[in-house]
């Protein structure tokens, strides 16, 4: 049985907006930091990322550094002409309000103004990736919220729909008879949760 605590990312990773909600199979990249690479190749590599990123996927992204942005304004805009669903890295985002502006979903750790060029290079596509102690492949799917970022193994997603339908459907029974009057102790013991 999967245990709760491995697949919710770490509390720090969080949207850049309130408000924003993320869903979607999950395609990871991995990289790190490279400071002798020129511009270009730092760039091109970056640009490489971006034409490779499936539509209708988020992106997972484990940069192995938690001192530069792994997104911003123009890379958030190409990802959501390309149909890309949004994007979750354990590290840092910049461009924020232009990033806002355009409504595209990021969950990030940190902000900063430093980026990519001359720093950074993609060195994964597709492999699984580590975020905190949470193993994410490609094809596992993931939401997102104000609350955080929680990654369900592509294995057990149709069980984790059908059960979930079951306990959203106990809990409205539920709040009705709270809302009518129903003790709470009561409730726990009708429904079996609260």
């Amino acid at each position: 049985m999967l245990h709760r605590d491995n697949i919710v990312l770490p509390p720090e990773i969080k949207a850049i907006a309130p408000g924003t909600r993320l869903a979607g199979p999950a395609w990871t990249v991995s990289g790190h930091i490279d400071r002798k690479r020129t511009r270009d190749e730092t760039l091109l590599a970056w640009c490489t990322m971006l034409s490779k990123a499936p539509a209708g996927h988020v992106i997972v992204c484990q940069p192995h550094n938690h001192e530069i942005a792994l997104m911003g304004e123009l890379s958030a805009q190409t990802l959501q002409a390309r149909g890309v669903l949004g994007y979750v890295v354990d590290g840092g985002s910049r461009d924020t309000d232009l990033v806002l502006a355009q409504g595209f979903p990021v969950f990030c750790s940190f902000l900063t103004p430093a980026d990519i060029v001359e720093r950074w290079v993609p060195d994964s596509f597709g492999e699984p990736i580590t975020i905190g102690t949470v193993t994410i492949t490609s094809g596992d799917y993931l939401l997102g919220d104000r609350d955080g970022v929680v990654v369900i193994p592509k294995s057990i997603a149709q069980e984790v729909v059908t059960r979930t339908e079951k306990i959203v459907a106990t809990e409205t029974d539920m709040r009705r008879a709270l809302l009518g009057g129903m003790d709470p102790v009561e409730a726990y013991r009708t429904f079996g949760k609260f």
